[in-house]
């Protein structure tokens, strides 16, 4: 491992620690870190097979959900090798380019999920308060377009806080106490004002996150009054049990991000490692459980992978 600097120029290495305080347990703390890996893996595999081989889950609803899965696996992919790598065999030497971009890919990533989580809740608002133009307001066209938009909003964003980090000379040190390179983890270590970063990547924030949050809220709002106008306790079930999916994924995602999110910046009574933990449960837990959630409550995902399951039974018993 490359000699810790305490004072460097321009670094062409940087150091992840992975949780600091934690060493002696990193071993441990790996193993239900790839468990959740795993589980992404196979699950949103699983979810994206599910809906692209089953003609009847081609519209806006499944389109949306393979999109979150996709993105998931990204996600999740982005993060957790390199992860595993500090944690069990000692890998924490990464390339000042490499970290920029991972960086990149991670911001981005989570901030498409974020995009998507509020076309899914746009989704929900049109099929619930809008059903009989449900088909006309979400035409395929519209879903790229949304896609799109997503893919632009989260690289115009995120792209200029990598050129912001490259303007910077000297570290105080090259040694992140992170598990993955988080932008202010690694703005933290500049020797320079780093008040333009800390408020661009607010901006950001608020500009995705908190934007979004506030739109699914608004969303969510109108849906919960339409839901109760309607006449049958039976209906009103339904329509419920259609949402409930969303507001799970939404509330765990939307928790950890703000937690993250703050506590990096105001959490200073914190301890570091829980932070961390946090942290990288945030990039962890949503995509392993998100096929859960889904596939226990959506019931066309759910008799589809039964019937997918039974199918390959009966093949192997004939055989």
């Amino acid at each position: 491992m490359s000699t810790l600097n305490s004072t460097t120029m321009y670094p062409a290495i940087f150091i992840l620690v992975g949780i600091p305080g934690l060493e002696d347990l990193h071993y441990w703390i790996a193993i239900p870190f790839c468990v959740f890996f795993i589980f992404a893996l196979l699950g949103n595999s699983a979810i994206l097979t599910i809906i692209t081989t089953t003609v009847s889950l081609h519209e806006s609803m499944f389109i949306f959900l393979s999109m979150l899965a996709l993105n998931d696996v990204f996600l999740c992919t982005s993060v957790v090798l390199k992860m595993l790598g500090i944690f069990w065999f000692n890998f924490g030497e990464i390339y000042m380019d490499a970290c920029l971009a991972q960086m990149f890919f991670i911001h981005s990533f989570t901030s498409i999920e974020s995009g998507i989580l509020l076309a899914m809740a746009f989704d929900r608002y049109v099929a619930i308060c809008n059903p009989l133009r449900y088909t006309s307001i979400l035409t395929s066209n519209l879903i790229v377009k949304i896609g799109l938009i997503l893919l632009v909003r989260a690289t115009v964003l995120v792209a200029p806080c990598l050129f912001l980090i490259k303007r910077f000379s000297f570290y105080t040190t090259n040694v992140i106490s992170h598990s993955y390179c988080e932008h202010m983890a690694v703005v933290k270590l500049a020797q320079a004002d780093i008040r333009i970063n800390s408020a661009y990547g607010l901006f950001v924030a608020f500009s995705i996150l908190g934007v979004d949050v506030i739109l699914i809220s608004l969303s969510y709002v109108m849906i919960f009054r339409a839901v109760f106008s309607l006449p049958s306790k039976e209906a009103r079930l339904k329509a419920f049990n259609t949402c409930t999916p969303h507001i799970c994924v939404f509330l765990m995602f939307y928790a950890l991000a703000l937690f993250s999110f703050l506590s990096h910046r105001y959490g200073k009574n914190i301890p570091s490692y829980i932070h961390i933990i946090l942290s990288d449960l945030y990039l962890l837990l949503p995509p392993s459980l998100n096929p859960m959630v889904y596939g226990v409550k959506t019931k066309q995902i759910r008799e589809r992978a039964l019937m997918l399951i039974f199918s390959r039974k009966r093949v192997c018993s004939e055989n």
